[in-house]
């Protein structure tokens, strides 16, 4: 397992003297067979500025940084892949914090680049290359003439061919998850936002949140254009956007505009859910499913990383707990960080949440952030660490009736139901 690095000029190469390592939390650890997969396909490798890669010397056995005017490599890994390690490697200037990224450990070994994750969802329909640019393109084109005055269609068209984002691009495709952002505030100060970051931060957010209020007309029509076929999904709650429950008033007029005109597909939140009583108003205006993001389930940890304003996180387990018990299908969007994710004491906790609430899916998310930055945030770990591998056979083992995956999938019961309704309508 050589290590892979790579010099001033981005070229990458692997050290035949050296075997890669990675990272759990602040501890650099060997990588085992068990934890290697190919690159994924749609994967990025990309360099760690202001760093040095560390890896062990095979002839003498001795874990050092590697000599030379070189950085160290990690993966960005596409949707449905779960990392298990950080990247091996030291900061050359600690002043210096890395892009708002999810940075995973890679090696080379047998002739090609492997990682340290593992796949929790099937790829297929999140592959970027799944996305013509060519068809995206005219879908585009074709959208923003017939929506010449929809401020949101333009917005998500920027989204779409400048992010390259897959669900906006999936609003001009007319296939699966869609976007419809509506909210520019927000009531929570995450500490790794990717749509808006304090300028002292040190790290800018890699994207630019939406700087307008949509009208309800403007969120109809993007959900009418997407919801055309029984399995689409339309999505309040979008990196581009704050807190979208923020805008309770226009979503809610929005769902019931929509489905006074059709009962096709699915209607999702994106959400922090910690304003319940605008999550009740729009739960009851017709949601299908509702998405909360997570970083933990431990009232210290979660607070350090989200800064709630005028909420905690017993607010988030009302609303789901009232989402699932009006029967909308209920998930987290768990942000998850080696070293982290799997200490013992975040385990019992999330298991215990997940068993509270009734979640029906927990969507593992690979955090975007600096590592040395969180864990300078967060509180130091109290029970042993099991490793990303353990704790998700923990979760499998503990929680049997909850899926572990990375995007929306639609149970067979709400599909059948959705199915009945339309043929009684």
């Amino acid at each position: 397992m050589n290590l892979v690095y790579a010099d001033r000029d981005g070229n990458l190469f692997d050290h035949p003297d050296y075997t890669g390592l990675g990272r759990s939390g602040e501890l650099v650890t060997e990588m085992m067979e068990g934890e290697l997969i190919p690159l994924p396909e749609g994967a990025t490798l990309v360099s760690l500025p202001d760093t040095r890669p560390i890896g062990v010397h095979k002839r003498t056995g001795e874990m050092q940084v590697v000599p030379g005017n070189f950085t160290a490599v990690g993966a960005l890994l596409p949707q449905s892949f779960t990392r298990l390690l950080l990247p091996g490697y030291v900061k050359a200037d600690k002043s210096k914090v890395l892009p708002l990224f999810g940075y995973t450990a890679v090696v080379w070994k047998d002739g090609g680049f492997y990682v340290a994750a593992e796949a929790c969802d099937d790829p297929e329909r999140w592959n970027p290359r799944n996305c013509d640019p060519d068809e995206l393109e005219l879908g585009v084109k074709r959208i923003l003439g017939e929506y010449k005055d929809n401020r949101l269609f333009q917005h998500l068209s920027n989204c779409a061919l400048g992010y390259e984002c897959l669900t906006a691009s999936n609003t001009f495709l007319n296939r699966w998850e869609g976007a419809v952002p509506v909210s520019f505030s927000c009531n929570a100060g995450c500490f790794g936002c990717i749509s808006e970051q304090p300028e002292d931060s040190g790290f800018p957010a890699p994207q630019t949140r939406m700087n307008f209020k949509p009208s309800t007309d403007e969120v109809v029509q993007v959900m009418l254009e997407h919801l055309k076929t029984p399995e689409s999904i339309i999505s309040f709650g979008q990196g581009c956007e704050g807190e979208p429950s923020t805008q309770a008033k226009t979503i809610i007029e929005a769902i019931r505009e929509v489905r006074r005109r059709t009962d096709l597909g699915y209607i999702n939140i994106n959400t922090n859910a910690g304003l319940t009583d605008h999550i009740r108003g729009i739960v009851d205006a017709g949601l299908d499913l509702m998405r909360v993001s997570t970083i933990s389930a431990l009232d210290d940890h979660y607070n350090a990383y989200y800064k709630p304003r005028g909420y905690t996180l017993r607010n988030v387990e009302k609303s789901l707990r009232y989402a699932a018990d009006k029967g909308v299908v209920t998930s987290i969007n768990y942000l998850i960080f080696p070293g982290v994710t799997d200490r013992e004491e975040e385990i019992e906790a999330m298991i215990e949440f997940a068993r509270r609430t009734d979640l029906k899916l927990i969507q593992l998310r690979n955090l975007n952030i600096d590592p040395e930055s969180y864990l300078s945030l967060i509180p130091a770990a109290r029970g042993e660490r099991y490793g990303m591998k353990q704790m998700l056979d923990i979760f499998r083992e503990e929680l049997p009736d909850v899926v572990l995956g990375s995007y929306t999938h639609i149970p067979d019961e709400l599909a059948e139901r959705r199915k009945k309704q339309l043929q009684h309508d």
